[in-house]
């Protein structure tokens, strides 16, 4: 790993996140946000992926120290997770990131996978100045409202065909809802793949080509949308 562990101010608390900063020096900010596993090290390791795109990423720790290789317990984690407080959180970690010196502008780009999907649009509506562009990889948790009304990011989804967890028909309702809220939205389901396509540590779903047009994608729109 190439970044470290920070602390930030989090609504009179704090909380902590992985931080890699670009390899150019400076670059514009990306928050990274977990699958429902928690702060592991994949999810590091694509906050690292983002230093060495020029970019400087965060990855908040949403569950405040707790991982987990289990999928019970992680949808019990994940069902757990105080909303509130992953938005103050969100918040946090947005203001700490922008405040860096080796971020460039004044908006960063939102990503998450599963869970952290979600809260990668919902991030864009609870600091709608702040959020410049969104990639949602197959997003999902139940307790999660987004009040649409307040984005005004564009959206890249990246979803899988046989998703259990977001149908093919949840993600087309999401991306026409996105845009009846008139923003853009560039949604794709990828034939033949499971949740949790791009995450490589689990050989069981991962598939290589898909996982590179998803990330091609998303460098694509921060790019585009952050400088």
């Amino acid at each position: 790993m190439a970044g470290q562990m920070v602390e930030f101010a989090s609504n009179g608390g704090t909380s902590r996140g992985y931080l890699a900063n670009a390899a150019s020096g400076r670059g514009p900010g990306v928050i990274v946000i977990q699958e429902w596993w928690g702060l592991v090290d994949h999810i590091k390791d694509v906050a690292d992926r983002f230093a060495r795109e020029g970019f400087t990423a965060l990855a908040p720790d949403l569950y405040h120290g707790e991982t987990t290789t289990a999928p019970d317990e992680a949808g019990r984690l994940m069902m757990a997770l105080n909303i509130d407080q992953a938005a103050k959180d969100l918040r946090g970690a947005v203001d700490y990131l922008l405040a860096q010196p080796s971020t460039s502008g004044g908006k960063v780009g939102a990503i998450g996978f599963c869970m952290g999907g979600q809260l990668a649009l919902y991030a864009a509506t609870v600091s709608p100045d702040q959020v410049g562009a969104v990639a949602n990889f197959y997003g999902i948790h139940p307790s999660v409202q987004l009040d649409l009304t307040k984005l005004k990011a564009p959206v890249m989804g990246a979803f899988a065909e046989k998703d259990g967890f977001v149908t093919p028909q949840a993600a087309a309702d999401l991306e026409s809802q996105i845009k009846q809220h008139g923003q853009q939205a560039d949604f794709k389901v990828y034939p033949g793949m499971d949740h949790g396509f791009f995450n490589d540590t689990r050989k069981e779903v991962y598939n290589e080509a898909a996982a590179k047009d998803a990330w091609d994608r998303t460098l694509r729109l921060f790019r585009q949308q952050l400088g």
